[in-house]
């Protein structure tokens, strides 16, 4: 798709690098080693809308004064032909571009063609894409890490897709190991108190002490009665793990279509356990010399592992030795996997059997301490791990109302959920203020959540919207219709908020690459808050309706790209444009 903003770059660039080898053709300039010239888009426009910094970088290579060489560059430039009117040197030695109707036409022009495809680009193209999110742990409620997770995970997924990348959202069950074990221990001692009276059943010390556990023992109570009391342990456990996940999962996959997050896959531990795959990496890692028997478990040599992982990456000896390196058991002494195993598995199912180039993972912060023993694992398996495989790891999330921290829902006075968070604030709102920058530390606040007034930046955002398509109909009712571009006559938009507007809607394909490459979806939202105030800002200083037919078609032009933009653009982050507010 066009990106107006990349081609200015590279016109401005090829511009340069043009005149530089004319003034060296006519000896103006002397012959040197210059590869390209960096463009870069000013902050302030006073200093033109692209710059080049050509003449200063290559000054000492050309032994010449950085502001006779750009003067030299402009003697032998021609613009004819180009996106841009005019050029000239500023300070040491910038060389500044502006831009001619002509580009800020052609904005307006992709914008038109592309409709929805608008920002688009085929830069990720023929890459296949994991994005592994929220895989909350189905022994109880989703939580706000989850809630920030899922959007952020789910943002990314959309960035990537529209950078044309084949990507897949997937979720991973954990309905296996010592999580379930401990689910199914802590329903059967609920379950069983049901019937025998709570002093009569001890609870496990490290068993689930939430509500939800006791609601589920109930309800299997309710459907089946006592009939589990006289089954051997280890049938009851699995029968009751087995009804708790059977309600559980539905549950969340409920909350999360609600929170609009749907996943191409769910894909569950218990078939890597069942079909022996985690077995058979644990042995593949034991073929590779990378695993060694003590005390009768099995255990992966993760600090020799990281050793190298380290040492490929730079860090010096001495810094390695101070991080206090230990191995990991991946089976032990009575013959089950431990996680790490099967997370291990995981990844390698995702490479070597599914065949994705790259693997991103949502993680919160504190699991960092098991990102580089994952990429080293998989390092360990010929992998490449380490170049492969992403981990995105995101900061807690505190809610507040009215400037006080909020753990407990005011309708259930439990631990705030997912399901109780969207009870109280739009699905929308959530997404939008979940989508912040993945590093930082966040600070939900409910109150301005539910704000009607542009404190609240998704009201501000959408509202811009929905006054664009109130005064589209407006104009419609009285036979003013949108024009196509050729019909607009671009030299009548020509003010400044007119061209900072113009020039935000180009902006829109930088940011989706830049959200792509940081991994950083929070781009999206900053640069949506960055295009509704440019159209504020240009609906207050230009009037349209009533003003003359040619100036009034140009700037219903100009609304209408800025709308299909704004719509574009929360499309993104699964956030509703509304017609009307």
């Amino acid at each position: 798709m066009i990106n107006m903003i990349q081609n200015a770059k590279e016109q401005a660039a090829a511009l340069a690098m043009g005149a530089y080898q004319a003034a060296v053709a006519d000896g103006t300039l002397p012959a040197a080693e210059v590869k390209s010239a960096p463009v870069e888009i000013p902050k302030d426009s006073a200093n033109g809308d692209f710059t080049t910094t050509f003449a200063l970088a290559c000054s000492k290579a050309l032994k010449k004064p950085p502001r006779v060489i750009a003067q030299a560059l402009l003697d032998h430039m021609d613009l004819a032909g180009t996106d841009f009117c005019s050029a000239e040197i500023a300070g040491p030695g910038f060389l500044n571009f502006r831009l001619s109707d002509t580009w800020y036409q052609g904005v307006l022009s992709a914008v038109e063609s592309e409709g929805a495809e608008y920002g688009t680009s085929d830069r990720l193209r023929g890459q296949k894409i994991m994005v592994e999110f929220v895989s909350a742990n189905p022994t109880g409620p989703m939580h706000m890490g989850n809630a920030r997770g899922g959007v952020l995970g789910d943002t990314l997924a959309a960035v990537l897709s529209a950078c044309g990348a084949d990507v897949t959202r997937e979720f991973y069950v954990n309905d296996a190991g010592h999580q379930i074990d401990k689910f199914a221990h802590s329903i059967e001692a609920r379950y069983l108190q049901i019937i025998q009276g709570e002093d009569a059943v001890p609870f496990p010390e490290d068993g689930y002490q939430g509500q939800d556990i006791r609601e589920l023992a109930q309800a299997y109570y309710e459907q089946n009665g006592d009939k589990l009391v006289s089954v051997p342990e280890a049938e009851r456990q699995e029968i009751l793990a087995r009804f708790g996940l059977s309600v559980n999962l539905p549950k969340m996959k409920t909350d999360l279509e609600r929170y609009k997050i749907r996943y191409d896959n769910w894909f569950y531990e218990s078939t890597l356990h069942e079909s022996g795959y985690v077995a058979q990496t644990a042995e593949l890692l034991t073929q590779k010399g990378w695993t060694y028997e003590k005390d009768g478990a099995l255990w992966l040599k993760t600090a020799d592992i990281l050793r190298q992982h380290f040492r490929r990456a730079g860090k010096k000896e001495a810094d390695i030795e101070k991080l206090d390196l230990k191995d990991d058991v991946l089976r032990r002494a009575n013959g089950f996997y431990t996680y790490f195993a099967a997370d291990i598995a995981y990844h390698r199912n995702k490479f070597a059997v599914r065949g994705f180039d790259r693997v991103i993972n949502i993680w919160g912060a504190d699991h960092h301490g098991h990102v580089a023993r994952l990429k080293g694992a998989l390092d360990a398996l010929g992998l490449d791990g380490s170049e492969k495989l992403d981990i995105v790891l995101m900061q807690l999330v505190k809610l507040l109302r009215d400037g006080e921290v909020v753990r407990m829902s005011k309708r259930t006075g439990k631990a705030i959920s997912l399901s109780d968070l969207l009870d109280e604030i739009p699905v929308d709102a959530a997404r939008w203020f979940f989508n912040a920058k993945p590093d930082t530390q966040m600070e939900f606040d409910l109150g301005l959540a539910v704000r009607e007034d542009s404190e609240n930046p998704i009201y501000y955002v959408e509202y811009a919207h929905a006054r664009i398509c109130s005064l589209l109909r407006a104009l419609a009712a009285e036979g003013a219709a949108v024009p196509g571009q050729a019909q607009v006559e671009m030299s009548l938009l020509c003010g400044e908020t007119e061209k900072a507007l113009i020039k935000q809607i180009a902006q829109f394909c930088e940011e989706i690459l830049l959200a792509a490459r940081d991994y950083d979806p929070s781009h999206i939202n900053r640069y949506l808050q960055e295009l509704a105030g440019c159209f504020h800002r240009f609906y207050t200083a230009c009037r349209i309706k009533g003003e003359e037919p040619a100036v009034q078609a140009a700037r219903l032009k100009l609304a209408d790209d800025t709308r299909i933009v704004l719509r574009n653009g929360l499309k993104l982050i699964g956030v509703d444009a509304p017609e009307k507010m």
